[in-house]
């Protein structure tokens, strides 16, 4: 339970018990918790979403979107304005695109990738609450949080959590996980393309960056959740063949 509590300490501002000591290789071995943290904020969304729907989808799809925001502290919506930032100001040059997501100060590509985002976010989460993708929405943060167990893998392009996250994560983590989640993604079948998803932002890394960052992994499962949550709107929005 210990390594299921840091995780939730880490990724989430939810109150939990205090842990005694803190080392870099218990962050790591807290990994494998993330989609099961990514399974409860899917819960708390899909329930606030649920609960404003009752008066209106606009309120029930802000409810969701300030739930998600708060409960996550803005972990991973500043993992992804550091990486915008630092991929428009690079200009091809590996050395200034490391200086620039180092810097805490937020440029343009940041603010206009957060803005982006956080619409992204509500229109889907309105037309979710629309279409009654409650099922949907619990499963999304827990795939996107699994391509952490995965991302994580690839080689670090700076110290840092990216790098702390990759020790000792257990090779039967993310098989075990995707089986968990493909088997709960049969009640909505356009999930199981998740995957694709995460191979997708893997190479991305892979042949963009040459490897993986805390920043890029905090932009992986943003994206990964607006892709994912965007295919459910479009598949349940289809009309019948």
């Amino acid at each position: 339970m210990r390594g299921l509590i840091l995780a939730l300490q880490f990724l989430t501002r939810l109150p939990t018990p205090a842990v005694a000591s803190f080392s870099p290789q218990a962050l790591a071995r807290c990994v494998p918790w993330f989609p099961l943290v990514g399974l409860l904020l899917g819960l708390m969304l899909a329930g606030g979403v649920w609960l404003g729907s009752r008066i209106d989808p606009w309120l029930g799809a802000l409810m969701g979107l300030l739930l998600w925001v708060g409960v996550t502290g803005a972990l991973h919506l500043d993992g992804l304005s550091d990486l915008a930032d630092a991929l428009g100001a690079a200009h091809g040059r590996p050395e200034r695109f490391l200086l620039v997501l180092a810097d805490p100060h937020v440029g343009v590509f940041g603010v206009v990738s957060l803005v982006l985002q956080l619409l992204s976010k509500l229109v889907l989460l309105l037309l979710a609450a629309r279409l009654e993708l409650y099922g949907a929405l619990i499963l999304v943060p827990a795939w996107a949080r699994l391509g952490v167990l995965w991302w994580a893998g690839l080689p670090p392009i700076k110290p840092g959590l990216g790098e702390r996250f990759a020790w000792r994560i257990p090779a039967w983590a993310p098989w075990s996980w995707l089986a968990l989640l493909a088997g709960a993604s049969l009640a909505c079948p356009i999930l199981l393309l998740a995957p694709l998803a995460l191979l997708g932002w893997h190479g991305f890394l892979r042949r963009r960056l040459g490897g993986m960052s805390g920043d890029a992994l905090g932009a992986g499962v943003e994206l990964t959740e607006s892709l994912l949550l965007g295919a459910g709107v479009l598949a349940a929005g289809l009309p019948p063949v």
